[in-house]
Protein backbone atom coordinates (compact mmCIF):
# COMPACT_ATOMS: atom_id res chain seq x y z
CA UNK A 1 0.00 0.00 0.00
CA UNK A 2 1.48 3.41 -0.92
CA UNK A 3 2.28 5.82 1.90
CA UNK A 4 0.89 8.83 0.08
CA UNK A 5 -1.71 9.49 -2.57
CA UNK A 6 -1.50 12.18 -5.22
CA UNK A 7 -3.98 14.96 -4.45
CA UNK A 8 -5.78 17.36 -6.74
CA UNK A 9 -7.23 20.66 -5.50
CA UNK A 10 -10.69 21.70 -6.67
CA UNK A 11 -9.10 24.63 -8.52
CA UNK A 12 -6.88 22.20 -10.44
CA UNK A 13 -9.86 19.94 -11.06
CA UNK A 14 -11.89 22.87 -12.44
CA UNK A 15 -9.04 23.78 -14.76
CA UNK A 16 -8.89 20.20 -16.05
CA UNK A 17 -12.67 20.07 -16.59
CA UNK A 18 -12.74 23.44 -18.36
CA UNK A 19 -9.87 22.36 -20.63
CA UNK A 20 -11.75 19.13 -21.43
CA UNK A 21 -8.74 17.10 -20.36
CA UNK A 22 -8.77 13.31 -20.53
CA UNK A 23 -9.74 12.72 -16.90
CA UNK A 24 -12.27 10.29 -15.48
CA UNK A 25 -13.84 11.34 -12.17
CA UNK A 26 -15.13 8.55 -9.91
CA UNK A 27 -17.58 9.73 -7.23
CA UNK A 28 -17.80 7.37 -4.25
CA UNK A 29 -20.82 8.95 -2.54
CA UNK A 30 -24.15 7.11 -2.14
CA UNK A 31 -26.35 7.08 -5.26
CA UNK A 32 -28.92 9.49 -3.81
CA UNK A 33 -26.24 12.10 -3.13
CA UNK A 34 -24.68 11.57 -6.54
CA UNK A 35 -28.01 11.81 -8.39
CA UNK A 36 -28.83 15.13 -6.75
CA UNK A 37 -25.51 16.78 -7.56
CA UNK A 38 -22.24 15.74 -9.14
CA UNK A 39 -19.40 16.83 -11.38
CA UNK A 40 -19.79 16.85 -15.17
CA UNK A 41 -19.20 13.38 -16.58
CA UNK A 42 -18.53 11.78 -13.19
CA UNK A 43 -19.05 8.03 -12.71
CA UNK A 44 -20.77 6.89 -9.52
CA UNK A 45 -19.14 3.92 -7.76
CA UNK A 46 -20.42 3.96 -4.17
CA UNK A 47 -17.81 2.97 -1.62
CA UNK A 48 -17.65 2.86 2.18
CA UNK A 49 -14.35 2.27 4.02
CA UNK A 50 -15.96 -0.41 6.22
CA UNK A 51 -18.55 -1.89 3.86
CA UNK A 52 -16.59 -1.75 0.60
CA UNK A 53 -18.08 -1.30 -2.85
CA UNK A 54 -21.78 -0.69 -3.32
CA UNK A 55 -24.10 -3.29 -4.79
CA UNK A 56 -23.56 -4.06 -8.45
CA UNK A 57 -19.87 -3.10 -8.52
CA UNK A 58 -16.70 -5.16 -8.31
CA UNK A 59 -13.02 -4.31 -8.24
CA UNK A 60 -12.38 -5.74 -11.70
CA UNK A 61 -14.76 -3.19 -13.22
CA UNK A 62 -13.20 -0.38 -11.17
CA UNK A 63 -9.67 -1.35 -12.19
CA UNK A 64 -10.74 -1.42 -15.83
CA UNK A 65 -11.94 2.18 -15.57
CA UNK A 66 -8.79 3.34 -13.80
CA UNK A 67 -6.49 1.50 -16.21
CA UNK A 68 -8.10 3.25 -19.17
CA UNK A 69 -6.63 6.66 -18.33
CA UNK A 70 -6.06 9.39 -15.70
CA UNK A 71 -8.57 9.07 -12.85
CA UNK A 72 -9.54 11.33 -9.96
CA UNK A 73 -11.57 10.11 -6.98
CA UNK A 74 -13.99 12.38 -5.15
CA UNK A 75 -16.41 11.93 -2.24
CA UNK A 76 -18.17 14.24 0.19
CA UNK A 77 -15.20 15.52 2.19
CA UNK A 78 -12.20 13.56 0.91
CA UNK A 79 -12.41 10.72 3.44
CA UNK A 80 -13.93 7.71 1.70
CA UNK A 81 -12.20 8.70 -1.55
CA UNK A 82 -8.83 8.49 0.24
CA UNK A 83 -9.61 5.00 1.52
CA UNK A 84 -10.79 4.06 -1.96
CA UNK A 85 -7.56 5.43 -3.43
CA UNK A 86 -5.40 3.43 -1.02
CA UNK A 87 -7.31 0.28 -1.93
CA UNK A 88 -6.71 0.89 -5.61
CA UNK A 89 -3.05 1.68 -4.89
CA UNK A 90 -2.66 -1.66 -3.17
CA UNK A 91 -3.95 -3.21 -6.38
CA UNK A 92 -1.25 -1.48 -8.40
CA UNK A 93 -3.44 1.30 -9.74
CA UNK A 94 -2.37 4.95 -9.99
CA UNK A 95 -5.13 7.39 -8.95
CA UNK A 96 -5.50 10.94 -7.63
CA UNK A 97 -7.82 12.02 -4.82
CA UNK A 98 -9.64 15.36 -4.90
CA UNK A 99 -8.68 17.21 -1.74
CA UNK A 100 -11.68 18.29 0.34
CA UNK A 101 -14.15 16.50 -1.92
CA UNK A 102 -17.51 17.97 -2.90
CA UNK A 103 -17.43 20.17 0.20
CA UNK A 104 -14.46 22.09 -1.20
CA UNK A 105 -16.01 22.00 -4.67
CA UNK A 106 -19.06 23.79 -3.24
CA UNK A 107 -16.79 26.67 -2.15
CA UNK A 108 -15.04 27.18 -5.49
CA UNK A 109 -15.36 30.65 -7.07
CA UNK A 110 -14.70 32.11 -10.51
CA UNK A 111 -14.19 35.87 -10.76
CA UNK A 112 -15.20 37.64 -13.97
CA UNK A 113 -14.29 41.31 -14.23
CA UNK A 114 -16.68 43.26 -16.46
CA UNK A 115 -15.33 45.74 -18.97
CA UNK A 116 -16.44 49.20 -17.88
CA UNK A 117 -15.61 52.81 -18.62
CA UNK A 118 -13.75 55.27 -16.43
CA UNK A 119 -13.08 54.39 -12.82
CA UNK A 120 -16.08 52.09 -12.45
CA UNK A 121 -15.10 48.61 -11.28
CA UNK A 122 -17.57 45.74 -11.57
CA UNK A 123 -16.87 42.06 -11.01
CA UNK A 124 -19.15 39.00 -10.94
CA UNK A 125 -18.22 36.28 -8.46
CA UNK A 126 -19.60 32.89 -9.45
CA UNK A 127 -19.93 30.16 -6.87
CA UNK A 128 -19.48 27.44 -9.42
CA UNK A 129 -21.21 24.48 -7.76
CA UNK A 130 -24.29 26.42 -6.62
CA UNK A 131 -24.67 29.02 -9.34
CA UNK A 132 -24.78 31.87 -6.80
CA UNK A 133 -23.67 35.16 -8.38
CA UNK A 134 -22.43 38.03 -6.21
CA UNK A 135 -20.81 41.32 -7.14
CA UNK A 136 -18.16 43.84 -6.22
CA UNK A 137 -18.99 47.38 -7.37
CA UNK A 138 -16.34 50.02 -6.92
CA UNK A 139 -14.70 53.30 -7.77
CA UNK A 140 -11.05 52.66 -8.50
CA UNK A 141 -10.06 56.31 -8.05
CA UNK A 142 -11.77 56.54 -4.67
CA UNK A 143 -10.53 53.11 -3.62
CA UNK A 144 -13.98 52.13 -2.32
CA UNK A 145 -16.15 49.11 -3.08
CA UNK A 146 -19.70 47.94 -2.39
CA UNK A 147 -20.17 44.18 -2.04
CA UNK A 148 -23.51 42.75 -3.18
CA UNK A 149 -24.88 39.37 -2.10
CA UNK A 150 -21.73 37.88 -0.60
CA UNK A 151 -21.92 34.20 0.26
CA UNK A 152 -20.58 32.59 3.42
CA UNK A 153 -17.06 32.65 1.97
CA UNK A 154 -17.15 36.45 2.20
CA UNK A 155 -13.37 36.74 2.17
CA UNK A 156 -13.51 35.94 -1.56
CA UNK A 157 -15.31 39.25 -2.14
CA UNK A 158 -12.97 41.20 0.10
CA UNK A 159 -9.98 39.80 -1.81
CA UNK A 160 -11.43 40.87 -5.16
CA UNK A 161 -11.82 44.42 -3.86
CA UNK A 162 -8.31 44.41 -2.39
CA UNK A 163 -6.76 43.08 -5.60
CA UNK A 164 -8.33 46.05 -7.42
CA UNK A 165 -6.89 48.49 -4.86
CA UNK A 166 -10.15 49.10 -3.00
CA UNK A 167 -11.50 48.62 0.50
CA UNK A 168 -15.01 47.44 1.25
CA UNK A 169 -17.15 50.48 2.07
CA UNK A 170 -20.54 48.79 2.37
CA UNK A 171 -22.36 45.47 1.97
CA UNK A 172 -25.81 44.81 0.50
CA UNK A 173 -27.97 41.72 0.57
CA UNK A 174 -30.67 42.10 -2.06
CA UNK A 175 -33.07 39.98 0.02
CA UNK A 176 -33.24 37.27 2.67
CA UNK A 177 -31.75 34.39 0.72
CA UNK A 178 -33.24 30.90 0.74
CA UNK A 179 -30.56 28.85 -1.03
CA UNK A 180 -27.34 29.86 0.72
CA UNK A 181 -26.13 31.36 3.96
CA UNK A 182 -25.30 35.01 3.57
CA UNK A 183 -21.87 36.33 4.46
CA UNK A 184 -23.14 39.89 4.41
CA UNK A 185 -23.28 40.67 8.11
CA UNK A 186 -19.99 38.90 8.77
CA UNK A 187 -18.22 40.91 6.08
CA UNK A 188 -19.78 44.20 7.18
CA UNK A 189 -18.77 43.56 10.80
CA UNK A 190 -15.24 42.59 9.82
CA UNK A 191 -14.80 45.73 7.71
CA UNK A 192 -16.79 47.93 10.14
CA UNK A 193 -19.05 49.22 7.36
CA UNK A 194 -22.84 49.50 6.90
CA UNK A 195 -24.87 46.40 6.11
CA UNK A 196 -27.87 47.22 3.91
CA UNK A 197 -31.19 45.44 3.47
CA UNK A 198 -34.51 46.61 2.06
CA UNK A 199 -36.61 48.63 4.47
CA UNK A 200 -39.31 45.97 4.03
CA UNK A 201 -37.05 43.24 5.46
CA UNK A 202 -38.39 44.16 8.89
CA UNK A 203 -41.71 42.61 7.86
CA UNK A 204 -39.95 39.26 7.47
CA UNK A 205 -38.91 39.20 11.12
CA UNK A 206 -35.24 40.08 10.75
CA UNK A 207 -33.70 39.88 14.22
CA UNK A 208 -30.58 42.02 13.79
CA UNK A 209 -29.77 45.65 13.07
CA UNK A 210 -29.13 46.82 9.54
CA UNK A 211 -29.23 49.97 7.44
CA UNK A 212 -32.61 50.05 5.64
CA UNK A 213 -32.68 51.19 2.02
CA UNK A 214 -35.78 52.35 0.18
CA UNK A 215 -36.97 52.32 -3.41
CA UNK A 216 -35.33 55.21 -5.28
CA UNK A 217 -32.57 55.72 -2.76
CA UNK A 218 -29.02 56.09 -4.06
CA UNK A 219 -25.96 54.55 -2.47
CA UNK A 220 -22.74 56.32 -3.45
CA UNK A 221 -19.51 54.37 -3.90
CA UNK A 222 -17.03 57.15 -4.51
CA UNK A 223 -18.44 58.81 -7.63
CA UNK A 224 -20.37 55.71 -8.70
CA UNK A 225 -24.12 55.91 -8.09
CA UNK A 226 -26.03 52.76 -7.17
CA UNK A 227 -29.80 53.26 -7.29
CA UNK A 228 -32.05 51.00 -5.24
CA UNK A 229 -35.11 49.62 -7.05
CA UNK A 230 -37.77 47.73 -5.13
CA UNK A 231 -38.38 44.49 -7.08
CA UNK A 232 -40.80 42.30 -5.08
CA UNK A 233 -42.05 38.95 -6.34
CA UNK A 234 -39.47 36.33 -5.49
CA UNK A 235 -39.72 37.81 -1.99
CA UNK A 236 -41.42 40.92 -0.63
CA UNK A 237 -38.08 42.45 0.42
CA UNK A 238 -36.20 41.96 -2.86
CA UNK A 239 -34.35 44.97 -4.25
CA UNK A 240 -32.40 45.46 -7.45
CA UNK A 241 -29.45 47.79 -7.87
CA UNK A 242 -28.93 50.00 -10.92
CA UNK A 243 -25.21 50.71 -11.17
CA UNK A 244 -24.09 53.85 -13.00
CA UNK A 245 -27.42 53.85 -14.85
CA UNK A 246 -26.14 51.01 -17.07
CA UNK A 247 -25.96 47.75 -15.12
CA UNK A 248 -28.96 46.16 -13.42
CA UNK A 249 -28.09 43.77 -10.60
CA UNK A 250 -31.39 41.94 -10.89
CA UNK A 251 -30.89 39.50 -7.99
CA UNK A 252 -33.64 36.84 -8.03
CA UNK A 253 -36.22 38.86 -9.93
CA UNK A 254 -34.82 38.20 -13.39
CA UNK A 255 -32.26 35.64 -14.56
CA UNK A 256 -30.82 35.27 -18.04
CA UNK A 257 -32.77 32.04 -18.53
CA UNK A 258 -35.82 32.45 -16.26
CA UNK A 259 -37.36 34.44 -13.41
CA UNK A 260 -37.40 33.90 -9.66
CA UNK A 261 -39.81 31.43 -8.10
CA UNK A 262 -42.38 32.96 -5.76
CA UNK A 263 -43.55 30.35 -3.27
CA UNK A 264 -40.47 30.15 -1.03
CA UNK A 265 -41.61 33.10 1.09
CA UNK A 266 -45.31 33.23 0.24
CA UNK A 267 -45.95 29.48 0.55
CA UNK A 268 -47.66 27.25 -1.99
CA UNK A 269 -50.97 29.05 -1.46
CA UNK A 270 -49.38 32.46 -1.94
CA UNK A 271 -47.40 31.78 -5.11
CA UNK A 272 -50.01 33.63 -7.15
CA UNK A 273 -49.60 36.71 -4.97
CA UNK A 274 -45.86 36.59 -5.57
CA UNK A 275 -46.50 36.07 -9.28
CA UNK A 276 -48.60 39.23 -9.43
CA UNK A 277 -45.85 41.22 -7.73
CA UNK A 278 -43.18 39.77 -9.98
CA UNK A 279 -45.18 40.59 -13.12
CA UNK A 280 -45.43 44.19 -11.95
CA UNK A 281 -41.69 44.29 -11.29
CA UNK A 282 -40.82 43.01 -14.76
CA UNK A 283 -43.34 45.12 -16.69
CA UNK A 284 -44.00 48.21 -14.57
CA UNK A 285 -40.93 48.80 -12.43
CA UNK A 286 -38.59 47.88 -15.28
CA UNK A 287 -40.58 49.96 -17.80
CA UNK A 288 -38.35 53.07 -17.51
CA UNK A 289 -35.22 50.99 -18.14
CA UNK A 290 -33.89 50.93 -21.68
CA UNK A 291 -33.20 47.82 -23.72
CA UNK A 292 -29.45 48.47 -23.57
CA UNK A 293 -29.32 48.01 -19.79
CA UNK A 294 -27.05 45.06 -18.94
CA UNK A 295 -28.79 42.56 -16.65
CA UNK A 296 -26.50 40.88 -14.11
CA UNK A 297 -28.54 38.26 -12.22
CA UNK A 298 -28.15 36.87 -8.72
CA UNK A 299 -28.13 33.23 -9.82
CA UNK A 300 -27.72 30.93 -12.75
CA UNK A 301 -29.32 27.51 -12.72
CA UNK A 302 -27.05 24.49 -12.28
CA UNK A 303 -28.12 21.02 -13.40
CA UNK A 304 -27.34 17.74 -11.66
CA UNK A 305 -24.24 17.44 -13.87
CA UNK A 306 -22.92 20.71 -12.47
CA UNK A 307 -23.35 22.63 -15.72
CA UNK A 308 -24.75 26.16 -15.89
CA UNK A 309 -28.16 26.53 -17.49
CA UNK A 310 -26.94 29.63 -19.32
CA UNK A 311 -23.36 30.35 -20.37
CA UNK A 312 -20.31 28.68 -18.88
CA UNK A 313 -18.67 28.95 -15.51
CA UNK A 314 -15.80 31.41 -15.65
CA UNK A 315 -17.55 33.44 -18.36
CA UNK A 316 -19.80 36.42 -17.70
CA UNK A 317 -23.45 35.54 -17.03
CA UNK A 318 -25.33 38.53 -18.44
CA UNK A 319 -27.76 39.72 -21.10
CA UNK A 320 -29.24 43.02 -22.12
CA UNK A 321 -32.73 43.81 -20.93
CA UNK A 322 -33.79 44.11 -24.57
CA UNK A 323 -32.58 40.59 -25.33
CA UNK A 324 -34.54 39.18 -22.41
CA UNK A 325 -37.66 41.15 -23.31
CA UNK A 326 -37.50 39.68 -26.82
CA UNK A 327 -36.26 36.16 -26.17
CA UNK A 328 -37.41 35.08 -22.72
CA UNK A 329 -40.80 33.41 -23.08
CA UNK A 330 -41.93 34.42 -19.61
CA UNK A 331 -41.56 38.08 -20.60
CA UNK A 332 -44.01 37.63 -23.48
CA UNK A 333 -46.86 36.20 -21.37
CA UNK A 334 -49.77 38.37 -20.33
CA UNK A 335 -50.46 38.78 -16.62
CA UNK A 336 -52.88 35.82 -16.11
CA UNK A 337 -50.68 33.42 -18.09
CA UNK A 338 -47.55 34.61 -16.32
CA UNK A 339 -49.08 34.21 -12.86
CA UNK A 340 -50.41 30.77 -13.74
CA UNK A 341 -47.00 29.66 -15.02
CA UNK A 342 -45.11 31.00 -12.00
CA UNK A 343 -47.61 29.68 -9.45
CA UNK A 344 -47.69 26.28 -11.14
CA UNK A 345 -43.94 25.69 -11.17
CA UNK A 346 -43.03 22.40 -9.52
CA UNK A 347 -39.23 22.21 -9.51
CA UNK A 348 -37.50 20.92 -6.40
CA UNK A 349 -37.03 23.51 -3.68
CA UNK A 350 -33.56 24.54 -2.46
CA UNK A 351 -32.38 22.01 0.14
CA UNK A 352 -33.04 23.06 3.75
CA UNK A 353 -34.45 26.38 2.54
CA UNK A 354 -36.58 27.04 5.62
CA UNK A 355 -33.59 26.60 7.93
CA UNK A 356 -31.41 28.72 5.63
CA UNK A 357 -34.00 31.52 5.71
CA UNK A 358 -34.13 31.41 9.51
CA UNK A 359 -30.34 31.62 9.74
CA UNK A 360 -30.33 34.56 7.33
CA UNK A 361 -33.07 36.26 9.35
CA UNK A 362 -30.87 35.97 12.41
CA UNK A 363 -33.25 33.86 14.47
CA UNK A 364 -31.18 30.67 14.27
CA UNK A 365 -27.47 30.00 14.68
CA UNK A 366 -25.65 27.03 13.18
CA UNK A 367 -22.12 25.70 13.60
CA UNK A 368 -19.65 25.62 10.74
CA UNK A 369 -20.07 21.91 10.00
CA UNK A 370 -23.86 22.33 10.04
CA UNK A 371 -23.61 25.33 7.71
CA UNK A 372 -21.68 23.29 5.18
CA UNK A 373 -24.30 20.56 5.19
CA UNK A 374 -27.15 23.05 4.77
CA UNK A 375 -25.69 24.49 1.60
CA UNK A 376 -24.57 21.43 -0.33
CA UNK A 377 -26.05 21.15 -3.79
CA UNK A 378 -27.06 23.67 -6.46
CA UNK A 379 -29.55 26.49 -6.01
CA UNK A 380 -33.15 26.04 -7.12
CA UNK A 381 -34.33 29.65 -7.19
CA UNK A 382 -35.72 29.85 -10.73
CA UNK A 383 -39.10 29.04 -12.19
Amino acid sequence: MPELLDQLTVDELATAIDADEDLTVIDTRPPESFDAWHLPGAVNIPYHPMEGLGDGHDWADVEAIVSAGPTAIICGKGLSSTSFGFELGSRGQDVTVVKGGMEDWSKLYDVVEIETEGDLFLAQLQRRAKGCLGYVVGDRAAGKALVVDPTRQSHEFELVAADAGMVVDGVVDTHIHADHLSGGRTLADRCDVPYYLSETAEERGVAYEYEPVADGETLSVGDVDVEVLAAPGHTTDLVNLLVDGRYLLSADALFTESVGRTELEFGEGGAEQGGELLYETLHDRYAPLGDDIVVLPGHVSVDAEGRFGAGKSGELIAATLGELRRELELFSLDRPAFVERVAGQTSEKPPNYEVVIDVNRGILDVKEDEATGLELGPNNCAV
